[in-house]
């Protein structure tokens, strides 16, 4: 794979990605606005569902890549020195994975 494909396939993910955030969130804020949960019953209700709980976990895992992408290439761009950047990329990774098992923690724990 040539440097331009991988950057068109960066590229086409970063959008996606942002695509499917905006959307979640668009319905996150009708429904809390339609109907506004009034304890933490009605919020747990509504986030152990199956389609809310996967389009939770699918909004977290695209937030994710985003990050991911954006942070990586502003990396891969700006930092020049080969070991700066190999550290600058495992500490945003080990950061990243962190966030994404707080929060497969968080959903597990939901969805019981």
């Amino acid at each position: 794979m040539n440097r331009r494909s991988h950057g068109l396939r960066a590229w086409i993910i970063q959008r996606l990605s942002a695509i499917y955030m905006a959307a979640y969130l668009v319905y996150f804020v009708i429904h809390v606005l339609m109907n506004p949960p009034q304890s933490y019953h009605d919020w747990h209700g509504w986030l152990s569902g199956p389609v809310v709980s996967i389009g939770t976990a699918l909004f977290f895992i695209a937030l994710l890549v985003h990050a991911w992408v954006g942070v990586r290439d502003v990396i891969m761009d700006y930092v020049k020195p080969l070991a700066l950047r190999f550290s600058l990329l495992s500490l945003l990774g080990l950061i990243l994975l962190a966030c994404g098992l707080w929060v497969l923690r968080i959903l597990i724990q939901v969805s019981q």
